[in-house]
């Protein structure tokens, strides 16, 4: 897979990436997981898949890992296996977040699986953390879901933080989401503290089905910035495992590509990520794979061309943004 740089940073990433927001924790969001992972969830199990799809990803070329203080042992699972597997510090490119703390005690049923805290105590406290467990790995830190309403954009002691760990040489970035994420980008472009912008790293959520964020994307990859698009495939809508509509859209796209790449199997999930994989301001797309299978189909995408005519037809999957975090607010943990 070819390599690039995530922005102006430097730092070198590869157009798709691996999220460890579904490993590293027994119950998420995304469909189809009783399917994919089973009734087996305890600690070393997580553990072993973690690892499973990290080998398989590292061995097909996936170079940019994705993780989070909130993603249940993600950060832990990603630390034991870059330890086993041994990469060089910058053969490999890691980003992890602040900002949510994980309280779901490894349950399926657990009553709140992650709290928010946006807070200066928070910030150093996770580093701390984080940097425990990655050490000289991590290059990459975000301010995670940030929004106009927790007010981290506008705390002026969490930002000089933010400038001050940006000095030392850690890549500072924010995530964003929710139906104002454009809003939140924009406010991140214009975030100062003495003259100084902490972020080099936008990542938010863009697929299909809302592309909203883009033009703020577009002024962000236009700052230099380096942008990384999650939830590319909708929590799962955009897969096999989801039901509606619009993804007899997406796997028309997908069959009518399959019939002439007789070297790549094509699907649903592999239109969708090259179709973000199509934004000239995207420097990487994030697979959320489970399985080994799940994200050799994802890697797909890589191969993908998509023409005018198929990225028109995707255009019109849109669905107005508050509509589309309503029902992704509605996803049930699992």
């Amino acid at each position: 897979m070819r390599s690039g740089t995530l922005g102006a940073t430097g730092l070198a990433v590869t157009p798709i990436g691996l999220g460890l927001a579904a490993l590293g924790r027994p119950a998420y969001i995304n469909l189809g997981r009783d399917e994919d992972l089973g009734v087996e969830r305890g600690v070393e199990t997580m553990e072993r898949r973690c690892h499973e799809v990290l080998d398989a990803a590292f061995e097909a070329g996936v170079r940019y890992l994705d993780a989070a203080r909130s993603y249940g042992l993600a950060e832990a699972f990603l630390a034991s296996w870059l330890k086993r597997r041994g990469p060089a510090p910058g053969s490999v490119t890691v980003g992890s977040k602040w900002g949510y703390t994980y309280t779901g005690k490894w349950r399926l049923d657990a009553e709140v699986h992650e709290v928010k805290d946006h807070s200066l105590a928070t910030l150093r406290r996770q580093l701390s953390e984080t940097r425990e467990l990655l050490g000289e790995w991590l290059d990459l830190y975000e301010i995670h879901s940030a929004t106009l309403e927790s007010g981290v954009l506008e705390d002026g002691r969490v930002l000089a933080e933010l400038v001050r760990i940006r000095q030392e040489g850690l890549v500072v970035g924010v995530t964003v989401s929710g139906p104002r994420q454009a809003e939140v980008v924009e406010r991140a472009l214009e975030a100062e503290v003495d003259g100084v912008n902490p972020f080099g790293v936008v990542q938010a959520t863009w697929n299909p089905l809302e592309p909203s964020v883009g033009p703020a994307l577009a002024a962000a990859r236009d700052r230099g910035w380096g942008v990384i698009v999650k939830e590319a495939l909708a929590n799962g809508r955009l897969t096999a495992h989801g039901h509606d509509p619009e993804r007899a859209t997406l796997q028309s796209v997908a069959e009518r590509h399959a019939a002439v790449a007789d070297a790549v199997a094509v699907a649903a999930d592999a239109v969708a990520l090259a179709a973000a994989l199509a934004n000239p301001w995207v420097d990487v797309v994030l697979s959320g794979a489970v399985t080994p299978e799940q994200l050799h189909s994802n890697l797909a995408a890589s191969e993908l061309e998509l023409t005018a005519g198929d990225l028109e037809e995707l255009r019109a999957l849109a669905e107005p943004a508050e509509r589309y975090w309503a029902e992704r607010g509605s996803l049930a943990w699992a």
